[in-house]
């Protein structure tokens, strides 16, 4: 006779395998990675406590900024991110989350989710990334502090400026010597 193994619990099953999931949570999954691919970061919050005028004013803000916010189940955005070999963001995912995704501005979009923090005081920051690179509170603290990326450009703009300024200075005062020159040379001809 031939024995048969047998689950004592059929209905366990590796739950964070994609594989596994019913057809419904890889719809889930796939909503996840359609948010991150909007951006290269992306911000984890704990949103216990905000009510829903709350959330409505933290999608306006964040909208200004071409973020947006979205509630998360933390298991099927763990897959998510396992799917991109994202690792680290476990330990953020516990509890309610949010995630916030979008924008060309990373430092912008921690400071529009910072001000409703301190303003608010019920949501706080789990964790993020930018990039593959996880990121705790402390770190996204520092960069929404970091200036804009328009402000960061500005900055640029006036460096890479200034030495042609200089240079087309410089040029035109050789070309003035030049001609004051010819002119005296003329002049005495």
């Amino acid at each position: 006779s031939a024995i048969h193994s047998h689950n004592p619990h059929p209905t366990h099953r590796n739950r964070t395998s994609p594989e596994a999931m019913r057809p419904e949570k890889k719809y889930l999954v796939q909503e996840i990675n359609d948010h991150l691919d909007k951006s290269d970061y992306f911000f984890l919050t704990d949103y216990s406590g905000v009510n829903v005028e709350e959330a409505a004013q933290i999608r306006k803000s964040l909208a200004e900024h071409g973020a947006e916010y979205h509630v998360v189940k933390n298991r099927l955005l763990n897959v998510a991110l396992k799917e991109r070999e994202i690792e680290g963001a476990e330990d953020y995912l516990s509890g309610q989350t949010a995630l916030v995704i979008g924008g060309n501005n990373p430092s912008g979009t921690a400071k529009a989710v910072a001000k409703f923090i301190k303003d608010k005081e019920k949501f706080t920051w789990k964790g993020g990334a930018v990039g593959k690179e996880i990121y705790d509170p402390a770190k996204i603290n520092l960069l929404k502090d970091l200036p804009s990326l328009d402000a960061l450009q500005a900055q640029l703009l006036g460096l890479l400026n200034t030495p042609a300024q200089k240079l087309v200075g410089t040029l035109s005062a050789a070309q003035r010597d030049l001609l004051s020159v010819l002119s005296q040379k003329e002049e005495a001809a």
